[in-house]
């Protein structure tokens, strides 16, 4: 969108700066004019002239509306002056928090100041989107004026990262963060670097994510508009590859989704990939592992593992011995870890290891074989044919029917090849987009893992690199610090209310720390660096399926026109 060249004409007076209250340069209160409203959320602009003769220019959001009758004392007053024997006004006022002072002369507004909307080139300035080269679409305004990101602080020019916080299945997490991925695609701010940016997407709840590609039957007119109002086009995805674990105890490996039976490949790998690639760690994954003294029987067997010879089709041979299936290669190593007298073996368990922290490993080694041995195998011609690939535009790896220990090792090894990726491609761009919810899964608070440690390197060295994480989670109180702290952008929906007192969202004012306990879906508070005070952000409803219900057909779709169904009924109801 074009920025407006000049401030909305003859814009009417909103209020005045109340003289009652303290006008500081943070925060005033306005006394809102007859005849005139306003409400939270609202952009003001006012001016003060400087004893010089210059003027300065100061911008601010509403942060709290308040009414109250001028004259009464009690509160039973208030029968007496609806009945007219007291004689009382009702007035309004509106708190300002200050956005801008233009130039940057920080002294508060006089009292009686005229206060009006900001619009036009008004509201542009107040928001700072005049100083935002290239503008990314963030949502809409609830009178559907559009609202923006600034680039640069989204694809590592100047920071990068993406966080979201909020109660499940209430602060539409994944649908905002699958909204900010198709902005980035389809509004033009990455210009020509859009056809080689990628995503990829972990799938971690339902089969929402798996239908990206298909335009959204109950997407109606109106929802289809606001689209238009941030300068997007309406449609699904049109780049989008799918995997999905193979089915376990299936003779073939057919993806396991109920709802989608077609474009979509199921991924695993060979027992030489487990081996050569060092993947034994990660099914080490939880945070509670790196307490415990088994650890380092993982490193020596992994090392032991790291000289098996490939056997064909993705087999090993391990001293002499082919494995073809990985309950055999779990077989092998408790055979190894072992020797004839039930002394734990230095060779594979390391010096010094007593037979109760070998027999802890192995425990722990067989509790994941039913969970993972149809991800790891050597019985399918082909293999290629079945890895992650992130050839398409936006990749999404399904992981929704995985135990939580199978999730923890797909997620973990999928990262860690697109990172190394990164690292050797040795330059930021083509950008490389990881969404991830349940960050508290993969990188808890307390404790160490794999997995957390290629997180915690994507938040702090992604920047360079040019790999960006889109995290989210439902209390930010859980997960590492500094992943949380590294991210330039900040987007909370609705909050549970002892997870909105936390200190990880002390950058939300106390008045939107209240309105986080009460946002609807499809609408979010979004902080960014080069703006003081988060907005409230709505985004239109998903125009890509996010279900098989509303899959509408493939190609082309003329998405203007009305659908049937409930107007009031809340679109964003049971979306992710």
């Amino acid at each position: 969108m074009v920025p407006p060249d000049e401030p909305a004409p003859n814009a009417p007076l909103a209020g005045r700066v109340l003289g009652t209250e303290d006008a500081t340069p943070l925060d005033f209160w306005v006394a809102v004019a007859e005849g005139s409203i306003l409400q939270l959320d609202d952009v003001v602009a006012l001016e003060r002239v400087l004893p010089s003769g210059d003027e300065v220019r100061i911008y601010g959001v509403v942060s709290q509306v308040r009414a109250r009758h001028e004259g009464a004392r009690f509160d039973s007053d208030v029968f007496l002056i609806e009945d007219g024997v007291l004689p009382a006004e009702v007035s309004e006022s509106a708190q300002i928090l200050a956005t801008r002072f233009e130039p940057e002369v920080f002294v508060p507004p006089l009292p009686g100041t005229p206060v009006r909307r900001a619009a036009g080139a008004d509201r542009f300035e107040a928001l700072f989107f005049d100083g935002m080269e290239r503008r990314l679409p963030a949502g809409l305004t609830r009178d559907d004026e559009p609202l923006y990101l600034d680039l640069d602080f989204v694809d590592g020019t100047r920071g990068a990262h993406v966080n979201i916080s909020g109660i499940s299945g209430v602060a539409t997490k994944t649908s905002y963060a699958t909204f900010l991925l198709y902005s980035l695609f389809e509004s033009g701010v990455l210009g020509a670097e859009a056809v080689n940016t990628k995503a990829l997407v972990f799938n971690v709840k339902g089969e929402d994510l798996l239908w990206l590609d298909r335009p959204n039957r109950r997407l109606d007119e109106r929802q289809a508009a606001r689209y238009g109002r941030v300068g997007l086009p309406v449609g699904a995805f049109p780049s989008v590859a799918f995997f999905a674990p193979p089915r376990r105890g299936a003779p073939t490996p057919v993806p396991d989704v109920a709802s989608r039976d077609r474009d979509i490949v199921s991924f695993f790998w060979t027992l030489e990939d487990f081996c050569r690639q060092e993947l034994l760690p990660f099914l080490f994954a939880d945070a509670e592992d790196d307490r415990q003294q088994y650890t380092m029987v993982v490193h020596n067997v992994t090392a032991r593992l790291r000289e098996a010879a490939p056997a064909g089709d993705g087999a090993v041979s391990i001293e002499g011995e082919v494995v073809r299936n990985f309950r055999a290669l779990v077989d092998l190593v408790q055979s190894r870890l072992m020797d004839e007298d039930g002394r734990p073996d230095p060779h594979w368990a390391g010096p010094a290891i007593g037979a109760g922290t070998v027999n802890a490993f192995i425990r722990r080694l067989f509790g994941a074989v039913p969970h993972v041995q149809h991800l790891v195998r050597a019985d399918v011609p082909d293999p290629e044919r079945h890895r992650v690939a992130l050839e398409r535009q936006v990749t999404v790896v399904d992981l929704h029917n995985l135990n939580d220990r199978a999730k923890r090792f797909v997620v973990g090894v999928v990262l860690r090849k697109a990172f190394e990726d990164k690292e050797r491609a040795g330059q930021a761009r083509p950008l490389q987009f990881v969404v991830l919810d349940e960050l508290n899964k993969y990188a808890p608070r307390d404790g160490s893992s794999p997995i957390k440690e290629i997180l915690l390197d994507v938040a702090e060295r992604g920047r360079s690199l040019g790999m960006i994480l889109l995290g989210a989670q439902q209390t930010a109180s859980e997960v590492e610090r500094r992943i949380v702290a590294n991210s330039a952008v900040r987007v909370v929906g609705r909050l549970d209310a002892a997870e909105a007192a936390r200190g990880e969202y002390g950058f939300l004012p106390a008045a939107q720390r209240n309105r986080a306990k009460i946002l609807k879906p499809g609408t979010m508070l979004v902080a960014q660096p080069v703006l003081p005070v988060p907005l409230v952000v709505e985004f239109p409803f998903p125009a890509w399926a996010t279900r098989v219900s509303e899959a509408g057909p493939m190609g082309p779709t003329d998405m203007t026109g009305p659908t049937t169904g409930d107007p009031s009924r809340d679109p964003f109801e049971g979306l992710p």
